[in-house]
C-alpha cells in the first residue's frame, strides 16, 4: 500500500426524493431516494501520520473533531481494532448546504481509502455499517453507482446501469437551508410521497426524457418556503431554454436541470453567474461521472 493515496469523490443529485411522514425509533424519517453521481468533485488524500489529523481547504468553521471525515475515520478504526494513524486532506469544491452531499461524499471517500489501506472491501458490512451511522447519504458514496436507497435513505435496494446526461447546477449565494430545518418544516406541512417506480424504470432504460418526466422531490416545497432564494433559483432554472426538467436536490439550496446538451448546460450556468451572481456549474450526471473523476 502506498503511503499516500488520493480519491476524487463526486457529488450527487436526487432524481427522486420521497420523504414519508413520521419518524422511526431513531428519530429518522423513512426515505425513498434515487441518487446518481455528478462530476463536481472534492479531492480526499490520505497518508501515513503519527496520529489522526484532518485538514480541509477551504477551512471549515467547525473543529476537525466535529467533521464527518473525523467521525468516519475514528468509527471505522474502532470497528476494525486499528489505530487511525493517518493525515486526511480534503480539497472541497462541492458547496455545503446544497443538497449535493458534500460532507457525505468526503466521509464516503475516506471510508473507501481507509478500507483499502486496512485491507478490506468498501462493501464489507463493517464499512457499510459505519457509513450508515455517519450519515444517511454516506453509504451511496462507498460505491457511487446510480441506485435506489430505502430505509432512511441509507439502505441500498438496487443499482442501475450507467446513466449519463448534461446537467446544470445552480444555487443562490445565500446560506440556504439546514437539513434539520427542512425536515421540521416537512413535518408541519409535508405530504406522503409519490412512487419512485417511474424514476427507477427510466434509469433502467437509460431514457433521459423519461427521467426528466419522473423528477420528484417532496422535500423541495419545504426548502422553498424557508428560503425565498431557493424558490427564485428553482423557478428561474425551470424556465430556461434547453432544460428538459429541473428540481431542487435534497433539502436544497441547489437546484439542477437535466439539459438537452452540454452547450445548453454551459449557457445556463453562465447566465446564472453573470445575470444573477449565483453559483453555477455545467457538468455531467450519471455513472460516467465516477469513471471520469476517479
Amino acid at each position: 500500500m502506498p503511503s499516500c493515496q488520493a480519491i476524487e469523490t463526486p457529488c450527487k443529485v436526487n432524481l427522486h426524493l420521497g420523504i414519508h411522514r413520521g419518524r422511526d425509533e431513531r428519530g429518522y424519517h423513512r426515505v425513498d431516494s434515487v441518487m446518481v453521481p455528478v462530476a463536481l468533485c472534492d479531492t480526499v488524500a490520505v497518508e501515513d501520520a503519527p496520529e489522526l489529523m484532518v485538514h480541509h481547504e477551504p477551512a471549515l468553521e467547525v473543529s476537525p473533531e466535529k467533521t464527518t471525515v473525523w467521525r468516519a475515520a475514528t468509527m471505522l478504526a474502532d470497528a476494525l481494532g486499528v489505530e487511525p494513524n493517518v493525515r486526511i486532506d480534503v480539497v472541497a469544491r462541492i458547496p455545503e448546504k446544497a443538497g449535493l452531499g458534500g460532507s457525505s461524499a468526503d466521509a464516503g471517500a475516506v471510508l473507501r481509502a481507509l478500507a483499502c489501506r486496512w485491507g478490506i472491501s468498501a462493501s464489507d458490512e463493517r464499512v457499510v455499517s459505519v457509513a450508515r451511522r455517519v450519515g444517511a447519504d454516506v453509504a451511496f458514496f462507498l460505491d457511487c453507482r446510480p441506485g435506489l436507497y430505502l430505509g432512511a435513505g441509507d439502505v441500498l435496494e438496487r443499482v442501475f446501469p450507467e446513466f449519463d446526461a448534461p446537467i446544470a447546477l445552480v444555487m443562490p449565494t445565500a446560506d440556504g437551508v439546514s437539513t434539520k430545518e427542512a425536515y421540521d418544516e416537512f413535518d408541519a406541512s409535508g405530504e406522503e410521497p409519490a412512487s419512485y417506480a417511474p424514476a427507477c424504470e427510466a434509469l433502467e432504460r437509460g431514457d433521459v426524457d423519461a427521467m426528466a418526466a419522473a423528477l420528484y422531490n417532496n422535500l423541495a416545497p419545504s426548502a422553498e418556503s424557508l428560503c425565498a432564494d431557493v424558490r427564485a433559483v428553482s423557478e428561474w432554472l425551470a424556465a430556461q431554454d434547453g432544460v428538459l426538467a429541473s428540481q431542487v436536490t435534497g433539502s436544497g439550496a441547489c437546484s439542477f436541470a437535466l439539459c438537452e446538451s452540454d452547450k445548453a448546460a454551459e449557457a445556463i450556468a453562465a447566465r446564472a453567474r453573470e445575470d444573477h451572481g449565483w453559483r453555477a456549474w455545467a457538468t455531467r450526471v450519471g455513472g460516467a461521472a465516477m469513471r471520469e473523476n476517479s
